[in-house]
């Protein structure tokens, strides 16, 4: 999949592009169907698949006082983009004079003039240029005078519920893990170096890998299984998948947590996973952050833990 930032680097025409354009944030099963669509389309005509994208996140520079805390990093979205079958991602770097641009130029000069795409697919909430002025009508409008055919793809739901990336940040925050990788399509993956902690874990038995997380979000507070996967360094254990439980809290027994903190003890797992860059997978809860009496307490909590990990992962 070739990667542009932004239609000032487009070194080539493409091959009848069909294009969806947005932010994509997690790529979600409702951002999947979109692209389901945009790639089969793409095949039937020989074309490319292609999506327009911004970067960073437009919010991030109109309302810069919003905590928006996105689902992906940009390198992640794009890893999910690949492994869907995207040809390609233009990229637009977004500031406040892009902001500026009216939807009539947006779609003329943007969209017609540089990408020329044959077809056009987007969600049913999408607007583009000046202060999201732009509609689906102009869109609609615009698009077959120019050369392409628009398609607005209709909202997706899952077991009647609205798919969209607030909801699964709220279902993320509630702890919802496995409702969130319902809407995702995959379980939630928060991305991040090993880093090195207080070696807590090793005195009593359960040593766990710290995430330095990249990914803005993390679950709600408690305990989790999942797995992890070693995307850069690790040495022997780099690509492999291994799997863990998961501590999501601020450690409350030992009575120093400030900070939000993932502590994953690997299970069956022996070697040193230090600066490594990995991926943990949230696929089920377990139970809820609590603070115990005593590390024996913990440590006898923490077995049954794993005893239900192994179960549940079918291990």
């Amino acid at each position: 999949m070739e990667i542009f930032r932004g239609i000032s680097d487009l070194t080539r025409e493409f091959t009848r592009p069909v294009l969806t354009i947005g932010n994509f944030d997690g790529v979600h099963r409702g951002h999947q169907a979109i692209l389901d669509l945009v790639i089969e389309r793409a095949h039937a005509l020989e074309g490319e698949s292609v999506l327009y994208t911004f970067e960073p996140h437009p919010r991030r520079v109109l309302q810069p006082d919003v905590d928006l805390r996105l689902l992906d990093t940009f390198e992640q979205k794009v890893e999910t983009l690949e492994a869907l079958g995207l040809d390609a991602v233009i990229a637009e770097p977004f500031d406040l004079a892009f902001a500026k641009i009216t939807p009539e130029a947006f779609v003329e000069q943007l969209i017609h003039e540089r990408i020329r795409p044959v077809e056009v697919f987007v969600g049913y909430d999408f607007h583009f240029g000046r202060d999201r002025e732009g509609s689906m009508r102009l869109l609609t409008d615009r698009g077959p005078h120019l050369g392409f055919s628009v398609t607005v793809v209709p909202e997706v739901s899952v077991e009647g519920r609205d798919v969209n990336s607030t909801r699964i940040r709220e279902l993320l925050a509630a702890g919802e893990v496995e409702e969130a990788a319902a809407l995702l399509g995959r379980p939630f993956c928060a991305r991040g170096e090993v880093a090195v902690g207080d070696r807590r874990g090793r005195t009593i038995g359960f040593p766990t890998a710290n995430l330095a997380p990249e990914t803005e979000i993390l679950p709600a507070p408690g305990v989790y299984f999942g797995r992890i996967r070693c995307v850069r360094g690790g040495g022997e254990w780099a690509g492999k998948t291994l799997p863990v439980v998961t501590n999501v809290g601020y450690r409350p027994t030992f009575r120093d947590g400030r900070d939000l903190v993932a502590e994953a003890h690997v299970i069956d797992f022996s070697g040193d996973l230090y600066g490594a860059e990995i991926d943990l997978t949230f696929e089920g809860r377990l139970r809820g952050e609590r603070r115990f009496e005593s590390v024996d307490a913990l440590r006898e909590q923490i077995a049954r833990d794993v005893d239900e990990a192994r179960i549940r992962l079918s291990l």
